[in-house]
């Protein structure tokens, strides 16, 4: 996933042999963000005994192309809004996995399939929600 790595996951052996998980996440912190977002939010909801452990997603209308050149999902931070022709998706600026406003500014992830390598501009992607502060929904 971009961005998102190198990302760790595995069990730790604590006293008298019990496993305890141990999620390790990158060290940029858009990287960091996001891979909590899709592994660890979802891993502590599921320990904590949730059934809905992901963040609600919808279909929106991107602004602007989004290139996939290593065939990895891409995670681009949008600022989403309702329209009259449905739910629109706004990059944030710059992408890079260490540029923090870019998701300071978001209230969503765009999702760019591994097997997709250019979403256009017009295109709609699923995006997943990170707020509902808004009353987006």
């Amino acid at each position: 996933m971009k961005p998102g790595k190198p990302l760790a996951f595995g069990t730790l052996k604590a006293e008298g042999g019990r496993e305890v998980p141990h999620l390790g996440l990158p060290g940029n912190p858009v990287s960091s963000m996001t891979t909590f977002e899709q592994f660890a939010r979802p891993a502590i909801f599921k320990m904590l005994g949730k059934t809905a452990c992901t963040r609600p997603a919808v279909l929106a209308t991107i602004d602007q192309d989004i290139i996939n050149d290593d065939g990895r999902r891409v995670y681009a931070r949008v600022r989403i809004s309702r329209t009259a022709d449905g739910w629109q998706a706004i990059l944030t600026g710059p992408q890079g996995s260490g540029i923090l406003t870019s998701m300071s500014a978001a209230n969503g992830l765009a999702i760019v399939p591994e097997d997709f390598p250019l979403a256009r501009a017009g295109d709609k992607l699923t995006v997943q929600l990170l707020d509902n502060a808004e009353g987006i929904l």
